[in-house]
């Protein structure tokens, strides 16, 4: 084995709360039918890998789930398996990025592979591994980041990379107050997106001495690159901008999102949608996998056979949802959903499960999983009173209603009784869910935030 892949899946995720209070950032829905984490394996499994281990943690189980399910290899000693975090380093779990990798050691050492890919769960991005690979093994390095221009506005939030004509990096910041400039390009910064590819023997010795410093975060992006640039090691960027997708034109430029907040995840879900979106799911070349469910197709009826027919513009829509006489315009369906008679939904993302009543009206609103709008409910048209109703409202407007809710047409959101506890405990959902108490009431335990909307009847 040549290359090993360790895809670190285990943040919080905490910025993108209420989603992430029940499951790992990386299980999160996206684009309808997909989970973020499909986008990072189908890259890997496109790209001719078959050796990748998922590095878990917090609230692990649907992405576990969903990796046993949908993403077996298992034979002929293929693998996409996903590693639970185990302490096998000391009592504690994942400290860091680096730690996360350090702990599991033992399998990069069965591999006896030469290189190690690590990457990031939790991007929406296609990306051709093995032509950074090639990149990396051409150079010699040690240590090849995948790097792509980032507006300075926006470049504080990752690690900025300083290189010279060769493209072997001479500076490293994580996440700066004040991003160093890209030469010759004014208002852009070289930045990190959190992809490495190691010679196998140079991450392990580096991890080691890591790994006995009480002073260390244990972090690739603050101590591991910091430390081997100081020590001189050859690290050498890679320059996403270069990399090519088969099925792609050679002029579309590269696709790569962090959908690390709310707003930034509703505006890479909006992207998808478009005439000509900048991410196009339709390229056969380079398929997104996903799970397969057995669900019928998604119809599009006159109520009753009779009345105006439904309206959908610059919309997509998964298996098994109805849309009756209703429009939509901008919105992401997800599977096994509802629209009824006269409603309408305008730039929206609805998950599976969900339900829209007779003549609702929703706009720049994000439901999770198996919500019910109530008939003539209006969400989404008085910003002001949006904020006074619902806890969830993003910066960017748009209101979020959290796995399982119900919204009545009037009066307090109902919560599944099984998220209450959850959103009210978690530590970035709980002041939120604190401070509007009052605006939602806990549903009957008869009703559960995993039972689908249209399985209620």
């Amino acid at each position: 084995m040549q290359t090993l892949v360790m895809i670190m899946a285990g943040g919080k995720g905490s910025r993108l709360a209420p989603l992430t209070c029940h499951r790992a950032k990386p299980a999160v829905p996206f684009g309808g039918r997909y989970r973020i984490i499909d986008f990072v394996l189908s890259n890997f499994v496109n790209s001719g890998y078959r050796h990748v281990y998922v590095l878990t943690q917090f609230m692990a189980s649907s992405l576990i789930q969903h990796l046993n399910r949908n993403w077996s290899l298992s034979s002929f000693g293929m693998f996409i398996e996903a590693v639970p975090a185990q302490m096998r380093r000391g009592n504690h779990w994942y400290e860091g990025t680096a730690d996360s990798v350090w702990q599991n050691m033992n399998l990069i050492r069965d591999a006896h592979c030469q290189h190690v890919a690590v990457f990031g769960g939790d991007h929406i991005y296609r990306f051709a591994v093995d032509q950074m690979e090639a990149a990396h093994i051409e150079t010699g390095a040690e240590l090849t980041i995948a790097a792509c221009p980032m507006p300075v506005a926006e470049a504080s939030r990752f690690g900025v990379i300083e290189v010279d004509k060769s493209g072997r990096i001479t500076g490293f910041q994580e996440k700066p107050a004040v991003p160093t400039e890209m030469p010759g390009r004014p208002g852009w910064s070289l930045v990190s997106m959190g992809n490495y590819i190691f010679r196998a023997d140079v991450l392990e010795e580096v991890l080691i001495a890591d790994a006995d410093r009480p002073d260390s975060d244990h972090d690739f992006g603050n101590d591991i690159i910091p430390g081997m640039l100081k020590d001189g090691r050859p690290i050498y960027v890679y320059d996403f901008h270069n990399n090519r997708i088969p099925g792609e034109a050679t002029a579309h430029t590269p696709y790569w999102r962090d959908v690390g907040t709310l707003d930034s995840y509703f505006d890479a879900n909006m992207d998808l949608r478009a005439a000509l979106p900048e991410f196009n799911l339709y390229n056969r070349e380079w398929p997104i996998r996903m799970a397969q469910r057995n669900y019928p197709p998604a119809k599009f009826v006159r109520d009753g056979g009779i009345g105006r027919s439904g309206e959908l513009v610059d919309s997509l829509v998964c298996e098994g949802t109805i849309v009756s006489s209703a429009s939509l315009a901008n919105v992401i369906a997800g599977y096994d959903c509802l629209f009824e008679v006269n409603s309408q939904v305008d730039e929206s993302i609805v998950l599976s499960g969900c339900t829209i009543g007779a003549g609702a009206r929703l706009r720049r609103v994000l439901l999770d999983k198996n919500c019910s709008i109530e008939a003539g409910t209006v969400i989404g048209y008085d910003q002001a009173a949006d904020r006074a109703r619902f806890p969830w409202v993003t910066p960017g407007g748009v209101v979020v209603l959290p796995k399982g809710t119900h919204v009545p047409a009037r009066g307090p959101i109902e919560s599944a009784w099984d998220m209450v506890t959850l959103l009210e405990r978690d530590p970035h959902a709980g002041p939120v869910m604190r401070k509007k108490r009052g605006s939602y009431v806990a549903a009957t335990r008869s009703r559960h935030s995993h039972d689908s909307t249209m399985s209620r009847g």
